[in-house]
């Protein structure tokens, strides 16, 4: 799909749900594209940038410091002090690397708990701008109302001649007697009467109408503010997601063949370094070949379930999971478990189609966040262009397989499915946002001939 015509895709998509920015107040809200930076090895991630995550700098030493070799091993096996010298400092960096995991994941959660915050707080804030906007509409529609009658009860008066010949036309004809004349006059008193009330509803919802406007107005100034601390915080989580994982990916270099290392040097038989060494490949070598077995079987099976995960409709749009829908979105009741509570209001549609099961890009854009997202769980948000973007929720760990400022394509496998964050079971939970804001994404991809 080209710029062009994503971007009218997206306008007529902002028209019909009315619930985020147009495409004109995104532009005057955001004058540049927020920026962050991109996956980093640790020593990118200051230790200020750390320390705002409430992580701590006395552990980044294994980081910076070299990891023994076992060339470093084999020297050491030859001296009681060099062994105990080396069996010391791997313990450290073992204990260093456990420690910067524990932190920089707990520093991943605070941030990505003020991401999901954030986001709900502006989702709420479109609600509110939209209600206050509806009630200022439907009391301006009053107002009108009651100034048309009131124009037309005028325009009779006028067009009879003013309100002498009203009142000759109240004398005029069979008013033979007193009582008759007292109820015309009577009639004539109501008729005014009713015409005030008329004239004074028209003002009063006037009154409202403005009152409520101007609510309305400052109600989209927050929903701006809010969508803007909402990216910020996006970043924040998307910054703090990627150094657990650099940790992460550090510990699992480095832990088994440290832990051989350790095993080596605390042997007294005839074991050889070179043994331990083969072991260490052999065992790296067998992980990567489950992962590999999993990664497969995981997308045979989201490829060839009911549902028809992947299957495309137009516009380059595909369903992006397989399984029958479980939860539609809109207003519903809160489900309550060990996790706690659903939300009231479900802002996406639910796939389920099974643990583990594949779960495919909507369509072709870059991957602006792939991480935790509080009760979302391990999320990941795709801008397709145009304003348009859509997110996948309740990822399973490990699951996430693109990175931030990836590119992916349309029907292409980015994640499997599980039930983390706020979650009753494994599926997908799956969101269209227009300029932002969320939209439903039932009708959203129903439009471009996709049903999910």
């Amino acid at each position: 799909m080209n710029e062009k015509t994503k971007a009218a895709a997206a306008a007529a998509a902002a028209e019909e749900c009315g619930c985020a920015p147009t495409l004109a107040e995104r532009d005057s809200l955001w004058k540049k594209d927020v920026t962050r930076r991109g996956v980093f090895g640790l020593g990118v991630l200051s230790v200020a940038a750390l320390a705002a995550f409430g992580v701590s700098s006395g552990v980044s030493a294994a980081y910076a410091a070299s990891y023994p070799s076992w060339d470093d091993v084999q020297r050491a096996k030859n001296s009681e002090a060099a062994k105990t010298a080396e069996i010391t400092r791997i313990r450290g960096l073992i204990q260093s690397l456990a420690q910067k995991v524990v932190e920089t994941q707990a520093a991943a959660k605070t941030a990505s708990d003020g991401f999901y915050t954030a986001q709900q707080e502006y989702f709420a804030a479109i609600a509110e701008a939209e209600s206050l906007q509806s009630q200022a509409d439907e009391q301006a529609e009053i107002a009108n109302a009651s100034a048309r009658k009131a124009g037309q009860v005028a325009a009779q008066i006028y067009r009879n001649g003013g309100d002498d010949t009203v009142l000759k036309l109240f004398f005029a004809g069979s008013a033979a007697n007193a009582d008759e004349l007292l109820s015309r006059l009577g009639t004539m008193d109501k008729f005014l009467d009713y015409n005030q009330s008329v004239y004074d509803e028209a003002i009063s919802a006037r009154n409202a109408a403005q009152l409520l406007t101007d609510q309305a107005k400052v109600a989209r100034d927050e929903r701006d503010r809010l969508q803007q601390v909402a990216e910020q915080k996006m970043v924040a989580a998307q910054d703090a997601a990627a150094a657990a994982q650099v940790a992460l990916d550090e510990q699992a270099a480095n832990l088994e063949t440290m832990k051989a290392q350790l095993a080596a040097l605390k042997d007294t038989t005839t074991q050889t370094v070179s043994d331990y060494q083969a072991g260490v490949a052999a065992r790296a070598a067998e992980e990567k070949a489950r992962r590999a077995r999993e990664a497969a079987a995981a997308a045979a099976n989201g490829g060839g379930n009911s549902g028809g995960g992947g299957a495309g409709g137009s516009a380059g749009w595909v369903r992006p999971h397989g399984g029958a829908r479980s939860s539609s979105y809109g207003p519903r009741t809160p489900a309550c478990g060990s996790q706690g509570c659903s939300s009231s209001y479900h802002y996406g549609a639910d796939l389920a189609n099974g643990c583990g099961a594949a779960i495919y890009a909507a369509n072709s854009g870059t991957v602006d966040y792939a991480g935790p997202n509080g009760n979302y769980g391990n999320y990941i948000r795709i801008q397709h262009g145009g304003g348009v973007s859509t997110g996948y929720a309740h990822i399973k760990p490990g699951g996430i397989i693109v990175r931030s400022g990836q590119w992916v394509s349309s029907g292409q496998v980015i994640a499997y499915a599980g039930d983390t964050g706020r979650s009753f079971g494994c599926h997908l939970h799956f969101e269209v946002y227009i300029n932002g804001g969320y939209t439903n994404p039932i009708r959203f991809m129903a439009a471009r001939g996709v049903y999910v």
